[in-house]
């Protein structure tokens, strides 16, 4: 497979952490995508960060991505190092079971990108202290960072080479850069992106509405996957792909079903 098979946990959000590793090796997926928040409440409800590790290696996955570094790009409320204290346990976490990457999220509101770029910038830094690199996030329905062009703009005002950035389907359709989604992900060059997220989204709302909760999987929606992964691959792309879901009605369904359904709707883009 051209892609790494990856399952972002959010999926399957409600099992358990080990069950939620399970669920992703049992579906044919080769990668799993973590929650920084899973993960700590595991260790403190009594488990040991060394089970993850263990079961991770028994199931044969990596973990590409860590999710997430939150509240500290574009936020100049008192508490920086506090902020900062948290960035870095954050991103140890992740680098002990052994992440290349973790995500860092956008401000909610407007912003200035200017002290964005800085404070991913010092992100970057603290990332290279701690082995690992922290890849910049747009979300489509935050206020200003929900694009692939502002998400660009904040990596080039880190002035750091090694900036990446997070690829969602459905953050391009739902922020403010969908007219030129397919130019902006061309522009960008395949080492620049630290991983893609792969959803769907039935066009039944006006995009300004859409919520996370309304993403489906891939193919039952009206996103045009075919056409984003053809610009993706123009990139020179060969990373992890993560089915990254939010939708409650899967949810309440058997994670390992949700899983293996996933898996088999998302596995042509996979391929």
């Amino acid at each position: 497979m051209p892609y790494l098979p990856c399952l972002n946990t959010s999926t399957i959000r409600p099992a358990s952490l080990m069950d939620k590793i399970d669920a992703a090796a049992a579906a044919g997926f080769r990668a799993v995508e973590l929650w920084n928040d899973d993960v700590t409440r595991y260790v403190q409800e009594g488990g040991a960060l060394q089970d993850v590790q263990e079961r991770l290696r028994e199931r044969g996955l990596t973990v590409p991505s860590m999710i997430a570094i939150m509240g500290f790009v574009g936020n100049d409320t008192p508490g920086r190092e506090e902020r900062l204290r948290e960035a870095r346990r954050r991103m140890e976490q992740a680098r002990d079971l052994c992440a290349p990457f973790i995500v860092a999220s956008p401000p909610p509101g407007p912003t200035d990108l200017a002290q964005c770029g800085d404070d991913y910038g010092e992100l970057l830094a603290l990332g290279r202290e701690v082995g690992i690199r922290p890849a910049m996030e747009f979300l489509g329905f935050v206020g200003q960072v929900n694009s692939i062009q502002a998400a660009r703009e904040i990596m080039e005002r880190s002035g750091d080479p090694t900036a990446t950035i997070v690829i969602d389907w459905f953050h391009m359709v739902r922020g403010d850069g969908r007219d030129t989604m397919l130019e902006d992900l061309r522009a960008l060059r395949g080492e620049q992106i630290a991983i893609v997220h792969l959803d769907d989204v039935p066009y039944t709302k006006l995009f300004g509405q859409m919520t996370d909760a309304d993403r489906v999987y891939p193919g039952d929606g009206e996103i045009p996957i075919d056409e984003l992964f053809g610009a993706l691959a123009e990139t020179g792309y060969a990373g992890p792909v993560s089915l990254e879901l939010f939708n409650a009605q899967l949810w309440a369904k058997d994670p390992y079903e949700v899983a293996k359904t996933g898996f088999e709707k998302s596995r042509r883009w996979f391929e």
